[in-house]
């Protein structure tokens, strides 16, 4: 009788403190229209000492909205080929009018229906597995107007 009874407690303990089922994440259906290319990696020192990697290239809208932010995943795999890091960042244009590259919010420099511009992601750390191969770079939220 007192085996049962734990069984019971047991199994009305495992139901009640169970994990709610996972939703899957829906990605917003206009992230098809942007298109990342022309890929190039920089590290340099920050003032602390500290590896500061960079991932720059051109993203392009071909869509019929103004993208006005973007929130891209970025996942850097190791030697196997399995994630070694997922990273969501903020997508930032790349502004070269000034003296020197200077990363702007999407928000202040917003991608138009059918433009291209340069971008820049920005890593304080990256995983030491990492393979150092060009990561997966996907558009996980946006806005557009």
């Amino acid at each position: 009788m007192g085996v049962a009874l734990v069984v019971v407690f047991a199994g009305i303990a495992a139901f009640l403190f169970r994990e709610p089922p996972k939703r899957a994440v829906e990605r917003n259906p206009y992230a098809a229209n942007i298109k990342f290319s022309d890929f190039k990696m920089s590290a340099a020192d920050n003032f602390v000492g500290a590896t500061v990697t960079y991932i720059d290239g051109t993203v392009s809208n071909t869509g019929d909205k103004t993208l006005a932010r973007a929130v891209v995943e970025v996942i850097f795999k190791d030697s196997m080929g399995q994630m070694a890091q997922r990273e969501n960042v903020a997508l930032q244009m790349l502004r070269t009018s000034g003296p020197y590259p200077e990363a702007v919010d999407l928000g202040v420099s917003p991608l138009g229906p059918g433009q291209s511009k340069a971008f820049r992601l920005t890593f304080d750390s990256i995983s030491a597995q990492w393979n150092h191969e060009y990561p997966e770079v996907q558009v996980e939220d946006l806005s557009v107007r």
